[in-house]
């Protein structure tokens, strides 16, 4: 009962975010097999989100092992503070100062993609739209009112909106295959779309490290129940023959 009533509480709050807030508009199929785009993923992740944002359940060593990074490579090109190899991801920012500067803390993004789905984190990282009377000068469709800045706007651009409903629901501008047009940014759609699906990725892994090995040890196991149905099932016929 005990166990039951924990894995209840722990889906409130994922049904809660599903069930309010503005449409997801894009899928992002993440592919977890895909370790160099977990990679890249994680570089992206410790480059433009580390700032402010740790991954205090996750550890470097970890990661690195997982996504195939020698500790060595880890530790040069991925690591941005003087963190051992062995310790969890967590940064130096100071979380009243960043209230200040915020609104709020910036939360921890190990469990993101968890909690709010990675079609969320995918749709909201590329939503993002000019909005001068925001604090810094951007919205997000999917999350309205937004208190953090545009940290991949370099590569992206920034969007413009097309229209607004009844609701207040907004809809950016966008090519005929869908891609939001921006300006000012250094990748073009579809650069920017891989560099969004790979940090999307990473938070997805971070968020259930252990899921593909889990999967594949439930294949196991439902063959070996299969087997040890059909011997049981053999066991109960030799048994039970002489019983009329």
């Amino acid at each position: 009962m005990k166990k039951l009533l924990i894995g209840l509480l722990t889906l409130v709050p994922s049904l809660a975010m599903a069930a309010g807030g503005a449409p997801v508009p894009y899928q992002a199929n993440i592919d977890l097999t895909d370790t160099e785009s977990l990679q890249r993923g994680a570089k992206v992740f410790m480059e433009s989100c580390f700032g402010c944002h740790s991954a205090q359940y996750q550890r470097y060593n970890r990661v690195a092992d997982d996504l195939n990074i020698s500790y060595s490579d880890m530790l040069q090109n991925y690591m941005v503070n003087d963190a051992k190899i062995g310790e969890l991801m967590v940064n130096s920012v100071d979380n009243e100062q960043a209230a200040k500067w915020f609104g709020a803390a910036p939360p921890d993004l190990t469990l993101v993609a968890r909690v709010r789905g990675e079609d969320w984190v995918y749709s909201y990282l590329k939503t993002f739209y000019a909005d001068e009377t925001r604090p810094f000068g951007v919205n997000n469709t999917v999350f309205p009112s937004v208190g953090m800045p545009h940290v991949l706007q370099q590569y992206q651009g920034i969007a413009t909106v097309d229209s607004v409903d009844e609701m207040g629901r907004v809809t950016l501008k966008t090519d005929e295959n869908g891609n939001v047009i921006t300006t000012g940014g250094s990748m073009n759609a579809q650069e920017y779309d891989q560099l969004v699906k790979d940090l999307t990725g990473f938070l997805v892994y971070s968020a259930d490290p252990v899921k593909l090995e889990r999967e594949s040890l439930g294949k196991w196991v439902l063959g070996f129940l299969f087997i040890f149905f059909i011997i049981s099932y053999l066991l109960k016929k030799e048994y039970w023959k002489d019983v009329h």
